[in-house]
This record gives C-alpha cells, structure tokens and sequence, in this order.
C-alpha cells in the first residue's frame, strides 16, 4: 500500500469502526471478542485494493461478519464449558444508544441471551437482517449463502427469536421507576418491600465464572430470589452500594463492596415490576465499565 492508501483505508475503517465493534458485540455478547474482531478486520481491510470497492460499508461489514463467525463457532464450544451461568458482557452506553429503541431493545441482556440460543449463521442473519437492516444479498454474501437461503434463514430466525423474546419491553422510564423501587427495597432490606417489586415468577440470572459466587442456576420466584438476596449480604463482611448506571442502553445498577465495583445488575420490567434479573459478577466481564462504549447502527459522516 501506498502512504495515501493506507490513509484513506485508515479513514474508512475509523469511519465504520463503531459501528462494526457494534455488529460484531450484537453477535458475540462479548466486548473483548469483538475488539478481536475488529483487529482481525483491520488486518483483512489493509491488504483490500480500494480502487475495487464501491462500499466500504459493505465491505467492512462482509469482513466482520465472518470474523465474527468464526469466533462465534469457537466461543459456542467454550461456553458450554462456562462455570455457572453465562451472561453478556455488560456495556456502559452513551445516551444516543437509549435513544434508539431498537438498539437497545437489541442489546438488552433478556434479548441477547435469546440470541444465543440461535445457530451461528442465523444469529449473523438475524442481526444483520433484524438490528442493522443489511440488504439480503449483502448478507448472501457475508455468510456464504445464497440470497432464497438467507431469506429462509432469517424467517426461521424470526420465528425462534419471536417464540422466545420477552413479552412486553417496559419504556426506559417505566424501567427506571421499577429499578429505583429496586434499589430503595435493597438498601432497606425490607422483604416485603422487594416482593412488591418483583413478579412472582421473576428469574435470577448470576454470572460469576467460576471468579465470583453467584448461583450456578438460575433462581425462580420472587421469595426464592429474596431470601437468597438476604442470606447473601448476610454474610457479607463489606459495605454494599448501589448506583444507577446505564448499561446496553437500559437502566441498571452497578454494585460496590466497600467502593470497589463489584457487579452489574440489569433487568427486564413487565408490567411495572421487575421480572428478570442479570447479575454480572464475573471480573473479566467488568473491564469496560470505567468509560462508555460508543455503540451505533450508523457509520460516522
């Protein structure tokens, strides 16, 4: 490459950076994976001859895609040996990421834990399809597929998905409020105060990789989930406290012991009360949370 190509290849793939770390976190779960991803891109995107690309969009998004696919199909196979459960890794998000409610609905813990259970080829149909709005013959491309076989890739994608999705999907304020209920019931270790602000049937979800207690399986029900709360900070040596955050564009809380951050917790709200609950404690998972991550379905002008 000439010093004026690689500027201009610099140029474009800074352009589409965000976006493509988007692309490739909606179909990993994985902030660390999809740096991988990008790094692996750049690589691909600096040996391209640009004079034969007439969208580097697309291009760029074609070379992720892949990249991302081959990791997914790696990853798969390490998660099935995952300690405990596996949750997404969380995100702190800029205000813009809330503000587009498909994004975030996209990202949302409940939504992306949905998405794991799709095949690697239909969960790269379906964000490209679903979340960024990617042409099917741009994808026919990026998965090695035919145009007809895409098409019935992500009809079969939609369906899984739409089986599985949450029923209702809260507004952000609606969230908000049912989060802050939360938070009071939790500084006051009030039981009933937390039973009024959870569904009956919620679920507990606590992800610690073998690095942090949290359960190997999920908690069902609102009085299982609060004497396991209760018991916990029982035994607790520390101060505990809670702060709002907001993490893959929804309302969250972010857990300190003693100052230190110690986890993330994120919900799903129905009807006005919480009815399922992502706590994130592995350390490995919490890197990020010191800064926010610019995610976007859009390349910068």
């Amino acid at each position: 490459m000439t010093d004026d190509t690689t500027a201009l290849a610099t140029q474009a793939f800074i352009a589409h950076r965000n976006l493509l770390f988007t692309v490739a976190y909606e179909m990993l779960g994985s902030a660390a994976d999809a740096e991988d991803v990008l790094q692996e891109t750049w690589l691909r995107w600096a040996t391209v001859d640009l004079g034969r690309v007439s969208d580097p969009r697309a291009y760029l998004v074609r070379i992720s895609t892949r990249q991302a696919l081959n990791r997914l199909r790696t990853v798969k196979r390490r998660r099935e040996a995952y300690v405990g459960q596996w949750l997404p890794e969380p995100l702190i998000t800029t205000p813009d990421v809330t503000e587009d409610v498909e994004l975030a609905e996209s990202m949302s813990m409940a939504m992306m834990l949905v998405m794991e259970t799709l095949a690697p080829t239909e969960r790269a149909v379906f964000v490209l399809r679903e979340v960024f709005e990617v042409g099917y013959d741009e994808i026919a491309q990026a998965v090695d597929k035919s145009p007809d076989a895409v098409r019935q890739i992500a009809h079969r994608a939609r369906k899984h998905v739409g089986a599985r999705r949450p029923r209702t999907t809260a507004s952000a304020g609606e969230a908000q409020a049912a989060l802050e209920s939360f938070r009071r019931a939790i500084e006051t270790g009030n039981p009933q105060d937390l039973l009024d602000v959870l569904a009956p049937d919620v679920v507990l979800l606590s992800d610690g990789g073998g690095l942090k207690k949290a359960a190997l399986h999920p908690v069902v029900g609102a009085e299982k989930i609060v004497r396991f709360y209760l018991g916990g900070t029982a035994k607790l040596q520390a101060t505990v406290t809670w702060e709002p955050a907001v993490v893959n564009g929804s309302p969250a809380l972010a857990a300190y012991l003693d100052g230190v951050l110690d986890g993330v917790m994120a919900v799903r709200v129905e009807n006005t009360r919480i009815a399922g609950l992502y706590f994130v404690r592995n350390p490995e998972k919490l890197a990020r949370l010191d800064s926010e991550t610019p995610l976007t379905r859009q390349a910068l002008s």
